[in-house]
This record gives C-alpha cells, sequence and structure tokens, in this order.
C-alpha cells in the first residue's frame, strides 16, 4: 500500500460519524453489571466456597513416608538434593538458561541456603538430643568439609541403591559401610520429624516474625511427600496445575495461556529422556516465560506492524457485527 494510499485510508477512517446515534446511559450499564456480578459472586461463593485442605508438616511426612524423610535428610548432608543442587538464588551453579544466556546464574545467591546445615545440622542442635545424635554431631562438626562430603555421598549413594524397581528404598538392605555419623544424624532428623519438633525447629531460624517459608517449602520439594500429594490434587504442571484447584473447586482459569505450554511434549519429557527434549523440559520455565514475553510485546505492539495490524480488515468480523446496521444504511466504501 502506497503512503497516498494509507492517508486516504486513514482519512477514511477518521471522518466524523454521520450516522444515526442512540442515548446511553453508562453509569446504569455499570450500576447493572456491578449488581449482576455481585449477586454471582455472593452465589458462587456460597456454593463452592474455596477448599480448606490441612497443611502439609514435616510430622505428617515422617509419620506417612518415614524411608522418604529419612532418605532426603541424607541427600542434603551429601549435597545431592534437589535444593542442594538448584543454583541461584539459593546456591552455586548456573540453573535454568535460555539458550545461551544463564538468567539463573546473573541474577546470583541471594537466599543463600545450605542444605546439610540448614537442614538437618542446626534443626538437631536446636534442642537435647540422644546420646547417640548428640555424638554423631559432635563428630560431623569436628570433621573436614571434604570428610563430611566423602560420609555423607558413601552414604547416600548407599541408600539409593536400595530401591526396587518401584523406587521404593529398602533402608535395611543398605551395605556396610564407613558412613561416620550420617546414619544417626538422619535418624536423629527422622526422629525430631515424627515427634513434630522438626517443624519447629526449621520454622524458627533466624527470624522473629515467621513470614518467610522458602526453606519449608524447598525441604518438602526435595521429597516425594507433597509431589504425591499434588498428584493426588491433580496440580502437576502437566495436568493443567497452575490453574486447578483442590478438590473440584474452580480455578484459576485466566492462567491457562501460560498453562497450556506445560502441556505440550517437548516441555514434558519423561524422566529418561535426553539431546533437545531433556534441555527443553529442564529449562521449561524460563522457555515458557520468554514466549509469554515475546507474545504480551506482540500484542502490545500490533497497532504498528504491518500485516498483523491488517488482520481485522482481511477477518471482517465486524460486518458479522454490525449487519442489521449495514442492511437498514448500507455501507459506505469512500
Amino acid at each position: 500500500m502506497s503512503r497516498e494510499s494509507r492517508k486516504a485510508r486513514n482519512a477514511f477512517y477518521a471522518r466524523p460519524w454521520t450516522g444515526p446515534n442512540r442515548h446511553y446511559d453508562i453509569l446504569k450499564e455499570g450500576a447493572i453489571a456491578l449488581g449482576v456480578v455481585t449477586i454471582l459472586v455472593v452465589a458462587l461463593s456460597a456454593l463452592f466456597s474455596s477448599p480448606d485442605d490441612p497443611a502439609l508438616t514435616f510430622k505428617g511426612w515422617a509419620a506417612d513416608a518415614p524411608d522418604n524423610f529419612y532418605s532426603v535428610m541424607v541427600s542434603e548432608l551429601a549435597g545431592t538434593s534437589g535444593t542442594a543442587t538448584y543454583g541461584p538464588p539459593y546456591n552455586e551453579g548456573d540453573g535454568v538458561s535460555l539458550g545461551p544466556l544463564t538468567l539463573q546464574k546473573w541474577g546470583g545467591v541471594t537466599h543463600p541456603v545450605d542444605s546439610a546445615n540448614d537442614f538437618v545440622i542446626t534443626p538437631l542442635s536446636s534442642q537435647v538430643e540422644p546420646n547417640d545424635v548428640s555424638a554423631a554431631l559432635k563428630t560431623w562438626n569436628a570433621a573436614s568439609a571434604d570428610q563430611q562430603l566423602k560420609w555423607a555421598g558413601d552414604y547416600d549413594a548407599a541408600v539409593q541403591a536400595t530401591a526396587d524397581d518401584n523406587g521404593d528404598l529398602h533402608l535395611d538392605a543398605v551395605a556396610t559401610g564407613d558412613y561416620g555419623p550420617v546414619p544417626d544424624l538422619a535418624k536423629g532428623a527422622l526422629a525430631m520429624g515424627t515427634s513434630g519438633a522438626y517443624d519447629n525447629a526449621l520454622t524458627g531460624q533466624g527470624q522473629f516474625f515467621q513470614t518467610d517459608q522458602t526453606k519449608q517449602l524447598l525441604l518438602m520439594g526435595d521429597g516425594s511427600y507433597m509431589d504425591d500429594r499434588a498428584t493426588e490434587l491433580n496440580l502437576q504442571g502437566n495436568t493443567w496445575g497452575m490453574m486447578n484447584e483442590a478438590g473440584s473447586w474452580p480455578g484459576q482459569q485466566w492462567l491457562a495461556f501460560t498453562s497450556v505450554w506445560y502441556q505440550l511434549p517437548w516441555f514434558n519429557a519423561a524422566d529418561d529422556a535426553t539431546g533437545i527434549t531433556r534441555t527443553l523440559t529442564d529449562n521449561a520455565d524460563v522457555i515458557i516465560a520468554a514466549i509469554l514475553v515475546l507474545l504480551l510485546v506482540t500484542f502490545t505492539f500490533t497497532p504498528f506492524i504491518p500485516g498483523l495490524r491488517d488482520l481485522p480488515r482481511w477477518i471482517p468480523l465486524h460486518r458479522l457485527v454490525w449487519k442489521d446496521y449495514y442492511k437498514k444504511h448500507g455501507r459506505q466504501t469512500s
């Protein structure tokens, strides 16, 4: 389209309205809409309410899945847990990336988490422990970092080696070896969890007002207890989890635009997948965030993008909306 044609078209669309007018009371319309929405909100709230499932606790985890709780404590000491290997902002590492852009690493460590000390040693040290656990703490604290890592790493490998085909661990089948104080430390943490003392011990680390639940969520996420519960409630990412609500209550439907990307197979690779699919799945969050930003920018600048801005003219849905008007008054073309 030439510059002159574009000017003529813009002048045509900008001409004063010469068609019929009709009185419209926007305040009345707004009041009616507000009233209808208010009635619907009250009625639907009374009908559906909101789920009130009890919070997950470390006591519940230790009681319902003691082997998993125990193995996670070992992995925290060994530095092999999800939190210990997560990367920024909790510890050093590359984290997720967008191609060559290591965005997570660029953010740096702003909320440092030492999984061994924060999740095991500090909670155990916060209360009077049985003699074997107290002795284990002294042995651990007196050892070098390399020795601590060797003890915990060897024991973590031995624990994981007992897993059967279903992934269930059999702690009574752990091979003997030199694991130092690690078994006693894990047993002490499990005992704290079972008694309920662990919940308070982890919550009370260095804060007067307990509003930061980061460490609790990170540790809970390292095990299978919360993940299994999320699966039961249909809250996993590959089942539109972020827009679901627990139970049968309506969820956050407005998040479908984001959640839909997690349903694509290349962002849903199996655990044993390799290659580009594995890379895409491991970095799904940052890649999908980039896609959403790109779409947002595209939508924002649609009026300035040639071709895209002309779609309403090429797909004239407005003619269907205004068909009665065109039928009565005709269609002015110039």
